[in-house]
């Protein structure tokens, strides 16, 4: 497949900032999108393993969220509303509570923040603070949990603290499950740092994690490591926050990444597929009894974005009623694992990261990856890395993804792989 080479005096060159990074890598002028298939401005076609890092679990333009969005426009509905009182909030919050909450026995608020993954992160960072009267953070190594001041704190990786320019304080990072070794439980290394009054930690506010750390390289914690870490915390007085923003909206099985694990987040950030249409749009779940902040104490202009509410309400309908989608992501989770097995073993000491359909293959190196990749965009596949060195070629199709364009996905990718890592190949390179 020929793609199109954006020209060096093009209007992204000589306008957009250098900050830009996704279209680095795939240097098409993209016009359509339907589904798991995006369409360029010649005609080329390319299935989506990216689906706006997870902000797409439903594909792109679902024709029921559409035609919701299209009535809700087309009748003058509101557009833009801060916090007030609206049809669109009320429909939204009754479907997420009756659908969502309720079946999963939690009684949490739901607090609208800035349209950002960062912002809702941000804010639950604040309300541990308030709750607690403790300023200390514990996050994990490889974590990613945004980019402003706050959330970036909290975030691992040296090249996006390095855009901070300035101290990043309140957090204390301490090792992932599986970070040390196998046989290093990092669990008691963290309950034996609290318990040591010299250990020189400071009783915690807040312990955030994610289940599956998706910048982070696909690193997918085991239920008891999680279900310890939120003992420690009820134990030592801190709130357990899960961060959900790229795992959750059934990414990795089930609504939430932390169902059947044994734990009950006190706060759960939520963003990217929560809007259901890829629209801007975040909250925080936040436990009634830590529902402290006072009106406007942590606010935003575009909290609560309402053409999302509409969308939102629909996708939570449409595809969490019963378990029937649940059942279609495992069996779809089954294929990706089966095709990333055989992809594996065409590299020595390759393996595999994640869980459900947040899933990955270390390839060893960010230059392989990164070389995987970038073929099998030439044949048609929109793919992307992760991990601390970019070593992990991530999919992350849409759950949504007809069995058919998986398949031809995946042929892709394996073909991609297969050609980068022949030995011609690498004796030419």
């Amino acid at each position: 497949m020929s793609t199109v080479q954006t020209a060096e005096d093009s209007i992204f060159n000589r306008r957009e900032s250098e900050a830009r990074s996704y279209c680095r890598g795939f240097d098409a002028i993209f016009t359509k999108a339907r589904g798991a298939e995006l369409f360029d401005d010649q005609g080329n076609r390319y299935i989506d393993f990216l689906a706006g890092c997870s902000s797409l679990n439903y594909g792109h333009n679902d024709p029921d969220m559409k035609a919701a969005l299209l009535d809700h426009i087309g009748e003058d509905g509101i557009a833009h509303g801060l916090d007030l009182h609206t049809d669109a909030k009320a429909a939204f919050l009754e479907v997420f509570e009756d659908i969502i909450l309720r079946p999963r026995g939690m009684d949490h608020k739901v607090m609208f923040t800035g349209p950002t993954g960062a912002n809702a992160v941000e804010a639950a960072m604040k309300i541990a603070r308030k709750v607690t009267g403790r300023d200390t953070i514990i996050s994990f190594t490889n974590g990613f949990h945004g980019v402003t001041m706050g959330a970036l704190a909290a975030t691992g990786n040296s090249y996006h603290r390095g855009g901070a320019a300035a101290p990043l304080n309140g957090v204390v990072r301490l090792p992932y499950d599986g970070y040390m070794n196998d046989s290093f439980d990092t669990a008691e290394y963290l309950e034996t740092m609290l318990e040591d009054a010299s250990s020189g930690l400071d009783a915690p506010a807040a312990i955030l994690l994610e289940t599956v750390q998706g910048e982070g390289g696909l690193n997918a914690a085991r239920p008891e490591w999680v279900r310890r870490i939120g003992e420690i915390a009820e134990k030592h007085g801190a709130l357990l926050i899960i961060d959900d923003i790229q795992a959750g909206c059934g990414r990795t099985g089930h609504f939430f990444s932390f169902e059947e694990m044994g734990v009950a987040p006190d706060i759960v950030t939520m963003a990217k597929s929560v809007s259901g249409f890829g629209l801007p749009f975040a909250m925080v779940l936040v436990r009634p009894e830590c529902d402290v902040f006072g009106p406007a104490e942590h606010n935003g202009t575009f909290r609560g974005n309402t053409h999302a509410f509409v969308t939102a309400k629909v996708a939570i309908e449409k595809f969490w009623r019963d378990a029937a989608f649940e059942d279609e992501i495992e069996r779809k989770a089954a294929r990706i694992e089966g095709a990333l097995t055989e992809i594996a073993e065409m590299v020595p000491g390759a393996f595999l990261k994640g869980r459900g359909m947040m899933r990955g293959v270390s390839v060893g190196s960010g230059e392989l990856a990164s070389a995987i990749c970038a073929r099998a965009f030439e044949n048609g596949l929109v793919i992307e890395t992760s991990g601390p060195d970019d070593e992990v070629v991530k999919i992350l199709a849409p759950l949504t993804i007809p069995d058919a364009i998986l398949e031809e996905g995946l042929t892709i990718l394996s073909d991609a792989a297969r050609s980068v890592t022949a030995p011609s190949q690498i004796a030419a390179e």
